[in-house]
């Protein structure tokens, strides 16, 4: 009984400090999250040392961080994906290649990495970045419906799909010889599971969310939804994947049916409170005393990853039509390393893929780049108005100032066009779409 008690007093302790952490942060006019990263270093064990029992907190905090991706897969939905697709699965692969590639071949010339092998570890771990953090940070900003938000939002939902074949991938960085079977194997375990994911989005899921909501019992049709979105998490967690792409496909399970709106509702509350657990969790994990004494090697890694990962994603974006507006704020905004990276890193150094001095530089420069991207997210759109008044950039920019996403073909007629796809956009869709009538969003 005593332990139930200690783990209440944990839980109380950490959401009463993200709740105070966020009140502060929004009177000094900056993101709640950060206060959350806040509060998380002074509770935690690197800090005052107030939780008594860290990882019950941390375990709970991924429960925010499925909620965070079945409640985008709500809002996404299929016909988002399609119409960023291109971006999503041939920029994504750019993205994360060029990174890979880049960090190996720096890492080697600068003697961080011992082997090549090394050097891929290190490039895989910096290409990722963080789906919770910008997500939040755009719901924030109410830009998750914007095109920028848009391009953001499919990258990131690639990386966390690639996520679950990066830690299959791993353990054959140790064993070369094993490389194409374990990679062969992850690719089997993804295509079951999508498949098995489709069959039961279209047969079994919507069946089962309309039969729980006939019983018009608002509990019960909370608890299906929940049990939907942590079974198929706790699904793609036994197949060795990430728990964010169940997560994320339970969304998309929903997101087409009726009951869509009123799933996404019950859950908001809920993902709001867990994902302000997870957030402080990862204030938890920084180490001020590691912080200190590397702290010029790790403002300058900080620096390097930002501005080299902004550098890499800018004109991938561009490649693929979206205006230079655009690109940039994405550029900002995927420029840290992902929250999963810690998962990658602690593998990595099990493997013994990287040294324990490496690690926990690895550790702080992932921690200052999550702290810093609401800010640099948010300074983004000034960066852009700056660099659009340069003479020799002003003739070239001005070109490509209409969003690729929001064109209309000429020969376009007899259609409505809906202006912006939200919720409501979504809903206005759907009933043209029961009269009969083509829409264009």
């Amino acid at each position: 009984m005593a332990a139930g008690h200690n783990f209440i007093l944990d839980l109380t302790l950490a959401l009463g400090a993200s709740a105070v952490g966020g009140y502060v942060a929004h009177r000094f006019k900056q993101p709640a999250l950060l206060g959350y990263l806040g509060t998380g270093l002074l509770v935690g064990p690197y800090g005052f040392k107030l939780l008594q029992d860290v990882e019950q907190i941390q375990a709970l905090a991924e429960v925010g961080v499925a909620f965070l991706l079945f409640a985008l897969g709500v809002e996404f939905s299929l016909a988002e994906l399609k119409r960023v697709r291109n971006i999503a699965l041939q920029g994504s692969l750019l993205q994360i290649g060029l990174t890979t590639g880049l960090v190996a071949a720096i890492a080697l010339g600068l003697q961080w990495a011992d082997s090549p092998m090394q050097g891929i570890f290190l490039g895989l771990v910096l290409s990722l970045s963080s789906t919770a953090v910008v997500l939040k940070t755009l719901i924030e900003r109410g830009e998750t419906n914007t095109v920028q938000g848009q391009v953001m939002l499919a990258i990131l939902i690639a990386q966390d799909l690639a996520l679950g074949l990066m830690l299959a991938f791993l353990p054959a960085l140790t064993q070369p010889d094993q490389l194409w079977p374990m990679l062969g194997a992850a690719l089997l375990k993804v295509l079951i599971f999508l498949a098995g994911a489709i069959a039961a989005g279209r047969w079994l899921v919507p069946r089962l969310i309309q039969a729980v909501a006939a019983t018009e019992n608002n509990e019960l049709f909370l608890l299906t939804v929940i049990a939907l979105c942590l079974g198929v998490a706790w699904i793609t967690a036994a197949l060795g994947l990430s728990i964010e792409m169940g997560a994320f496909v339970a969304g998309l399970m929903i997101a087409e049916i009726d009951y869509a709106d009123q799933a996404l509702a019950k859950v908001l509350p809920l993902r709001d409170t867990f994902a302000c657990l997870f957030f402080a969790s990862i204030g938890m994990l920084i180490d001020p005393q590691v912080l200190l004494q590397d702290l010029g090697l790790i403002l300058g890694l900080v620096t390097l990853v930002m501005l080299g990962k902004a550098a890499i994603i800018l004109p991938i974006v561009l490649k693929f039509g979206y205006s230079f507006k655009t690109a940039l704020n994405a550029s900002f905004g995927l420029s840290q390393i992902g929250e999963f990276s810690f998962v990658l890193s602690l593998v990595g150094f099990e493997l013994g893929l990287i040294s324990e001095q490496r690690y926990s530089l690895l550790l702080g420069t992932t921690a200052i780049t999550l702290m810093l991207t609401p800010i640099w997210l948010k300074s983004a759109p000034y960066f852009a108005e700056r660099l659009m008044q340069l003479p020799p950039l002003k003739t070239y920019l001005k070109q490509r100032e209409e969003p690729r996403l929001l064109s209309v073909p000429d020969t376009l007629k007899d259609h409505v066009i809906v202006a912006g796809y939200g919720r409501v956009g979504q809903v206005i869709v759907n009933i043209l779409q029961i009269e009969a009538i083509r829409c264009w969003s």
